[in-house]
This record gives structure tokens, C-alpha cells and sequence, in this order.
């Protein structure tokens, strides 16, 4: 399956607009062009900005509402606030606040326009008019409910990755992006190395040649452990389903496990340089040294994806203490090779060489440095596609990258070789009833009378994950 660039590879984001709202809407040609349906005017009678609404209030989400008010190609507003813990919005609230909280027409979120709960969702979109943009960075489990209700509503959509965590949920949200673009819809998915323009840049390089037929590429992302990947037994001050919330990385049904959530990008940057995804994958993976950790990752993965045409990638994965760490990918073709990744997402330091050792005296090219963030290059993009009235929507693609995901987390938690269509296709759906889900439960997945959760369990467990 080819993987298309985004239309707004090469849009020049640093271009900037009168302040008012009715020159915003003259650039992108009429109010009603931006969603194909009428914009009605609250928060007053002018529409000084593109209003946005943040719903999930962890880091990642405030840092992309700070990215999404440090646009330059059209004025914005955080105006709403949502999310299932109080805790967490509070210190979001009060993160944005030291930074916007002196610029009013960027950041006016009063206690009336903060909401907590299940449908808080609902109710901080209903702050917003079609045209505005709403964020979702919950766990993955809730994308589709929240990307429904705000194409009900016209709206733009800044979503994190990824996007679904089984095959259920994946041929759901590819037909919520085409209900998306009949309305005409912008939408960008988080995976920011997309929008990295030094990795632009290597990928029309190597799509022109210059490193000849791709025949073998290789990812790595190993450190010690991270987020909420780890976790102990359930305190007796929280629900089970608040728990797993509060704790998504450690479950599958909430993240894709820490596979998805966090080697996702790598996958994914490997996979844009072939522009192609896999079509089948092996892979290897376990638990070591746990203690009384009850999640339901694995420590080790390692990935053996084929393409088509017989070509691999391998991908290995690690999170524990006291190991060699290492977060980059490597490209290998018929005439020279290229770094895609140096030492994370950013800065990339995307360089290409004549052979495969990729030694400093045979380099071909590197971009300059320094690179532009590509966090906030994303949103750059994505509002001077709203603002400019130009395609774009990058769910599929973000469907695709957490369905590759999930793929080679699937083959290591069974022990099987699995292709992408049997993934595609698979009727396993691991939060099926996330719309209907409520604090008080019932939670997807139970602890058993240990307070410990099903484990995937390799050539045992065959046909699911745990």
C-alpha cells in the first residue's frame, strides 16, 4: 500500500494574516468553505480567532495546546477544557496559564468552560462553532467516540497518536475520515516526524534515488521505563476503570501498550522513507525481572517486518535499567544508506552516505541545522491548510502507522507470524463500548483475586493478546 505525503509537505507555514477574523475568513475563500457548512457567530459578534478546545489535559496535551497558540499562520484561542481528572486539568490549566495568561486573546478559560467527566467531551466541543479546533490527546481507546462527535459538530481536529490499538477501531476511523473530508474537514494526526523538514526533505531524496532501491531498514528505541508503562497493584482510593485511565500506557485496550504509544514513530518514519507499509511480521518479546509490576507489557520486543517486494525492517524495543540506550533508524539501500533518526524525534540530523557504514568521510549530504521543531511544524501545517481552505486529512495514514503498530505488538505477544490483512481484519476489539464507559466501570480488562491483569503469554495465547 502506498503511503502519499501530505498535501501540505511544502506549504511555507511562516506566513501570517491580519489579526481580524473576517480577513481570516476572506483568505480561505468563505466562512462557509472552511467545514461546508455555516459558521454562527457566539462569544460575541466578531470572531477574533480559530477558538480550540483541549480535551485530555496530561502533558501531551498541553503541550499541543501550547503549540496550538504558537501558530503564526492564523490566530488562536484556547477556550475549553475537558478530561476525567481534575488533578491532571488543574495542572495543565495552570502550566498554560504561566505561559498565555497574559495574552487574553490567546487563552480564556474560565471555571464555566472547564469540564470533568465522560462527556466533558461533549461539552467542551459544544463551546466551540464549526470551523474551530478541537485536540484529542485521551488515551487511544476514546478517539473514535470524540472524533464522532466532532465531525457532528464541523469541526477541525488535532488528534494524537495513535489512533487505534486493534482492527475494529482502525476500519472505524478510516470511515469517520471519509465522513471528515465530505464535510470538508482538516484533520492532523501527532505524528510530528512527519512534518520534520529535514526528514521531508531525505524522503524526496531518497524517493529521487539517491540511495537506490531500499532493501533493508532498522529501528531502535531502548531506554529505561517511562510514563505509565509500570505499574503496581491498584490503590484502593480509585475505581478500576479510573485506574486504567489514569495508568493507560500499562494496558493494551487503552494505549496499544507502550509498543504503540511509544514506537510508533520510529515505525512509522521507516515506513514513510519505503513509502510503503509492511505486509507481515515477526517478532520476539518478554517480561524480565518484574517484581509486583501488574501491566501488561513486555520489556523486550524485537520486530521482523517484510514488505512486499522482500525487504525488512527490523525493529527492537527495550525499557529497562542499566542497558545500552539508543532511539534512531537507519536506512540501507543499493547505493548508499541515511540516518532518518540521530537520537530521538528531534533533532532528526537526517544525513545520506555513498555506502553502508555511514562514516563521516562518506557523507553525501546533511541538513542543515539547526531544524525546526517539528511539534510545532505540525500545527503550522494544519492551520494553514484551515486557514489556506487545502485537503488534508491524515487519519488513514495515522490509521495505518497504529495498525503497523499494533501488528508487530500482536506477533510478539502471541508468538505468530501475522500479516497486515489478517490485522485489518481481525474482529478482536479491545475497548469495544469505550462510548458507554463510565467511572464506575465495568473496566475492559480485570485484575484477577492477586490484583494482577492477564499478561500476553507467547505460543500459549494465540489468537489475542492477553
Amino acid at each position: 500500500m502506498k503511503d502519499k505525503p501530505t498535501s501540505t509537505s511544502n506549504t511555507e507555514s511562516s506566513k501570517t494574516i491580519d489579526l481580524s477574523r473576517r480577513s481570516f475568513l476572506k483568505t480561505a475563500g468563505a466562512a462557509g468553505a472552511l467545514t461546508g457548512i455555516s459558521i454562527p457567530h457566539v462569544f460575541g459578534q466578531e470572531r477574533s480567532a480559530v477558538h480550540v478546545a483541549l480535551i485530555g489535559c496530561g502533558g501531551r496535551g498541553t503541550g499541543a495546546a501550547a503549540q496550538a497558540l504558537s501558530v503564526t499562520a492564523a490566530p488562536t484561542k484556547l477556550v475549553a477544557m475537558a478530561d476525567v481528572f481534575q488533578n491532571k486539568q488543574d495542572e495543565s490549566f495552570s502550566a498554560l496559564e504561566r505561559r498565555f495568561g497574559n495574552q487574553k486573546e490567546k487563552f480564556d478559560v474560565p471555571p464555566e468552560r472547564r469540564f470533568i467527566g465522560f462527556e466533558a467531551y461533549k461539552e467542551a466541543m459544544d463551546c466551540l462553532r464549526p470551523g474551530d479546533i478541537a485536540i484529542f490527546t485521551t488515551p487511544l481507546a476514546f478517539r473514535w467516540v470524540h472524533f464522532t462527535y466532532a465531525i457532528a459538530k464541523g469541526l477541525h481536529v488535532f488528534m494524537e497518536k495513535p489512533v487505534t490499538a486493534d482492527g475494529p477501531s482502525s476500519r472505524k476511523m478510516i470511515e469517520l475520515a471519509k465522513q471528515a473530508d465530505a464535510k470538508n474537514l482538516k484533520v492532523g494526526v501527532g505524528l510530528m516526524v512527519r512534518h520534520c523538514r529535514g526528514r521531508m526533505e531525505l524522503h524526496d531524496r531518497i524517493q529521487n534515488g539517491e540511495i537506490g532501491d531500499i532493501v533493508n531498514m532498522r529501528s531502535y528505541r531502548m531506554h529505561g521505563p517511562v510514563a505509565s508503562c509500570f505499574s503496581k497493584k491498584k490503590p484502593d482510593d480509585i475505581s478500576e476503570t479510573m485506574f486504567q485511565i489514569n495508568r493507560f500506557h500499562s494496558f493494551i485496550w487503552a494505549s496499544g501498550g507502550l509498543f504503540s504509544d511509544f514506537y510508533i514513530h520510529f515505525i512509522d518514519e521507516t515506513c514513510w522513507m519505503k513509502n510503503k507499509w509492511p505486509v507481515k511480521a515477526q517478532a520476539l518479546g518478554g517480561r524480565h525481572y518484574r517484581g509486583d509490576f501488574i501491566d501488561q507489557n513486555f520489556d523486550t520486543y524485537a520486530v521482523e517486518y517484510t514488505f512486499d517486494d522482500g525487504s525488512t525492517l527490523f525493529f527492537d524495543g527495550r525499557t529497562k535499567l542499566g542497558c545500552m540506550d539508543k532511539q534512531a533508524s537507519y536506512v540501507h539501500g543499493t547505493k548508499g544508506s541515511a540516518i532518518v533518526s540521530t537520537a530521538g524525534h528531534t533533532p532528526g540530523k537526517v544525513r545520506i552516505f555513498s555506502g553502508q557504514r555511514q562514516h563521516q568521510d562518506d557523507l553525501v549530504w546533511a541538513f542543515p541545522q539547526p531544524e525546526p521543531d517539528p511539534y510545532q511544524t505540525e500545527w503550522d501545517d494544519l492551520v494553514t491548510a484551515i486557514r489556506d481552505d487545502t485537503p488534508y486529512n491524515e487519519v488513514e495514514r495515522g490509521v495505518m502507522a497504529s495498525l503497523v503498530s499494533s501488528l508487530g505488538r500482536f506477533a510478539a505477544h502471541t508468538g505468530q507470524s501475522v500479516t497486515l490483512k489478517e490485522m485489518m481484519e481481525s474482529e478482536t476489539a479491545y475497548a469495544p463500548d469505550a462510548d458507554k464507559m463510565t467511572a464506575d466501570g465495568p473496566a475492559p480488562v480485570l485484575p484477577d483475586e492477586n490484583g494482577v491483569y492477564p499478561i500476553p503469554e507467547p505460543g500459549v495465547k494465540v489468537d489475542r493478546e492477553y
